[in-house]
């Protein structure tokens, strides 16, 4: 047998997100990161296509084993329309299968990463924490309803894949790039107002010239209002570019430069 006679059903659509939501990320590895998850989590739907201890089946499962890494938010589109390839073609379609996988898990990397992964945790990470700075629970269902929104997407566009197929690559390509630089944008203005309203640190040093105390704090404020946390953040963006410092050495070098410039009285909150 080389053609499916099998039609995926709703059922086969929730067993799917249910295995892509709650374990698509536990069989990561080095080797071929979200490969042996991929297989997992279409693999009843392999043994319906194609039967089990076939050889149609095993060649599929060594097809969808192999190396894939892609967003977490977007990899249903590359299933559904895998599922409607092999649906239609069995494992005929394997080799043009294989060929889409690797084609868009780059650019659904790019794209879902920068607007599930960065561009909304960061919009309404912020704006849910000021309201919890100013004791404001509102934040909390805000935040908990955009964690909501975007399960609920995932849930939906794997069927939605499913039935447009392999057109919707068609349609959706000349798009990505445009796509993936609008939300790359909209993540580095977000970065520069979290620098703005987040980051709380002042110059507490007010040298005594004569009788006169000369605040430094407040003639930065004159010449660019924020000026002393932005110049903190391109300090470390600075220190980020250096060999052997990573984020977590770079944050031990914030805590400890912090709490002995605070404790000398130069910086403060």
């Amino acid at each position: 047998m080389t053609k499916s006679n099998y039609k995926l059903t709703k059922e086969d659509f929730k067993q799917i997100n249910r295995r892509n939501l709650f374990t698509f990320q536990l069989g990561w590895n080095y080797e071929r990161m979200q490969g042996s998850s991929y297989l997992y989590t279409i693999l009843p739907q392999l043994r319906k296509m194609y039967g089990d201890d076939t050889e149609e089946l095993k060649t599929a499962m060594t097809a969808h084993a192999q190396f894939f890494n892609t967003s977490n938010f977007l990899n249903t589109i590359v299933t559904g329309i895998d599922l409607a390839i092999e649906e239609k073609e069995g494992i005929e379609g394997i080799s043009t299968v294989s060929g889409i996988k690797t084609g868009l898990m780059g650019p659904f990397a790019a794209i879902g990463d920068s607007i599930f992964g960065a561009l909304i945790p960061t919009i309404f990470g912020a704006i849910s924490a000021n309201m919890a700075i100013q004791g404001n629970p509102v934040g909390v269902f805000l935040w908990l309803a955009a964690q909501i929104a975007v399960m609920v997407l995932r849930w939906k566009q794997l069927e939605f894949s499913y039935k447009e197929g392999v057109s919707l690559v068609t349609t959706m390509q000349h798009r990505l790039t445009a796509l993936t630089d609008a939300a790359t944008l909209m993540g580095v203005f977000m970065v520069g107002a979290l620098v703005a309203t987040m980051i709380n640190v002042k110059i507490a040093w007010a040298p005594a010239i004569g009788d006169v105390t000369l605040s430094l704090q407040n003639n930065l404020d004159m010449i660019l209002p924020r000026l002393f946390p932005a110049l903190i953040v391109g300090a470390i963006y600075w220190l980020l570019g250096k060999k052997n410092i990573t984020s977590t050495r770079a944050i031990f070098i914030v805590l400890i430069v912090s709490i002995a410039l605070s404790a000398l009285g130069v910086i403060s909150k």
